[in-house]
């Protein structure tokens, strides 16, 4: 009866609130995906002030990130099943807790404790958003006008990240950007209390503890092991340890979602193309995304000496190209389908890390580093929405909550595992790259250490745009950081172009049948 209550309320929306309610909804992903990317811009300056390291500065991103994926599909069972608007709200305002505390931590490990915390909050009121589109627009047409939206402002927040961040850095500080979280989260949690209605469904079983553990553990020791074999080495018995970890976990995972009677991630899904490949290339897409985001930003900043607010310039066409391709995308996506809109995405996306590639150096021109992020824009935000409308137009109604999900946790764990992996080839670039350089010039073990140390942290300012303007050999050490920096940029953004060029094949290939082939078939493989 409660569920039929919770759908009556849905339904009983007028054509006239529908609008407001799905801008409530995108306020609150504006929020959860601007936190992606916002910090971006102040890596270097949370480096000056907390003297973190490489590694450190991957987990204030990574912890958000890996909270948010290992958390989201039990928190959009939780709202299939106790009502979306609650765990949306309650979700929300963990997040502004988790803000505040990141405004006012005086170490870095804290600040990666509380970035930890948000990313709990974000997986709790991000399902809801786009499970409540499917249920607030049953017609395909206007559904997907609505994921247009949803797409748009998703882009937008990811694009605008770095450009509001930069302001915010440049006019206050590093500090300023968790004040925005809090301000803004609470103004956007009361908005919705008043205005969203609630949905649930009647049907839903209960949340599937064993699954929730068994993925955490398996995502969260990967990520783990990743990030330490940076330093300790991948083949040391811990970083071992942490890897047979996650195999085991994972296939646990995998064995007992086979078997629950409430699975949190539904397996026979994953025998429908129109299901599986967009998940695919939204991990792939995300993945990618951070190459730009984390990697770009923190070059810019440390290596080029950019400031906070000529950083947030740059990145200022990317947001455009993005919000309009997102836009286009949401009217392309029904009249040519999503198998189109995904080659042609992650290819220019791809196009766009190539050519960001080719023009970025420690002293990079504007107008063609600008010019290569903004294609990478239209690639990103051309992927968007029929990763989005494929996925929930291949599950019934009823299971929006674990579709939502599913897309979302394959977004963020392309998120944590692109921060990890290519901070993995960049940290080891260069360290390489400067111990060698020592090593030629015959440093001792302990100054390599120490020099390691100072470029790593930022605790000695060192000067910018690829020129020290001496020969001595500190000179020389910067000056091999500056280039094992760059080779390793490089590489990172080979490696996210090669898998938008598979991402975009898989599309092509396995994206051929008709709709209602898929959903049909979806419907026979859930019983």
């Amino acid at each position: 009866m409660a569920g039929a209550v919770a759908h009556g309320a849905a339904g009983r929306l007028t054509s006239r609130r529908r609008p407001l309610a799905l801008a409530c909804l995108c306020t609150l992903l504006f929020l959860t995906f601007l936190d992606n990317t916002v910090v971006s811009v102040a890596l270097a300056s949370i480096q000056s002030d907390l003297h973190g390291g490489v590694s450190a500065l991957q987990w204030v991103v990574g912890a958000y990130a890996l909270t948010f994926a290992s958390f989201m599909l039990a928190c959009g069972m939780l709202g299939d099943k106790f009502g979306r608007k609650k765990i949306m709200l309650a979700g929300a305002g963990v997040y502004c807790v988790g803000a505040a505390l990141a405004a006012v931590v005086p170490s870095i490990g804290m600040l990666i404790a509380a970035r930890s915390v948000m990313g709990l909050g974000a997986a709790a009121s991000e399902p809801g958003t786009l499970s409540m589109i499917r249920h607030l627009y049953p017609d395909e047409r206007s559904r997907n006008r609505a994921l247009g939206v949803w797409a748009a402002v998703s882009g937008f927040s990811l694009a605008l990240g770095p450009v509001l961040g930069g302001a915010l850095v440049g006019a206050w500080s590093w500090r300023g950007i968790f004040w925005f979280d809090v301000t803004f989260g609470l103004a956007a949690l009361v908005v919705a209390a008043l205005v969203l209605p609630e949905s649930a469904d009647p049907r839903a079983g209960p949340v599937d503890a064993p699954g929730t553990v068994l993925g955490a553990g398996a995502l969260a020791a990967l990520i783990f092991g990743i990030i330490s074999g940076e330093s300790a080495g991948f083949t040391a018995p811990s970083v071992l340890a942490l890897f047979a970890v996650s195999l085991v976990a994972g296939v646990a995972f995998v064995l007992w979602e086979r078997r629950a009677p409430f699975p949190l991630l539904d397996l026979s899904c994953l025998r429908v193309a129109r299901f599986t490949t967009p998940n695919v290339v939204a991990y792939c897409t995300y993945f990618s995304t951070f190459a730009i985001f984390f990697f770009t930003a923190l070059y810019l900043g440390v290596i080029a000496g950019y400031s906070a607010y000529r950083i947030a310039g740059l990145f200022l066409p990317m947001t455009v190209t993005m919000i309009i391709a997102s836009l286009l995308a949401g009217r392309w996506t029904t009249a040519v389908g999503a198998r189109w809109l995904l080659i042609a995405g992650c290819l220019l996306f791809a196009a766009g890390l190539l050519l960001t590639n080719v023009v970025i150096n420690p002293n990079p021109a504007y107008l063609p580093l600008a010019a290569a992020l903004g294609l990478t824009g239209v690639g990103i935000g051309t992927c968007v929405v029929p990763v989005t409308s494929s996925v929930l137009g291949a599950v019934p109604a009823e299971r929006s909550g674990m579709a939502a999900s599913a897309t979302n946790t394959s977004r963020e764990f392309g998120a944590v595992t692109g921060i990890a992996v290519l901070g993995a080839v960049v940290n080891a670039e260069l360290r390489s790259g400067v111990v060698s350089r020592m090593t030629h010039l015959g440093a001792s073990p302990a100054l390599q250490q120490y020099v390691l140390q100072v470029i790593e942290t930022g605790s000695v300012p060192l000067p910018h745009g690829g020129s020290t303007g001496g020969n001595s050999p500190l000179d020389q050490i910067v000056q091999a950081g500056y280039a094992a920096f760059t080779s390793a940029l490089h590489g990172a953004l080979y490696l996210s172009a090669a898998l938008l060029a598979g991402a975009a094949l898989l599309s092509a290939v396995t994206l051929r049948q008709r709709r209602h082939a898929t959903e049909s078939s979806l419907r026979r493989a859930g019983g």
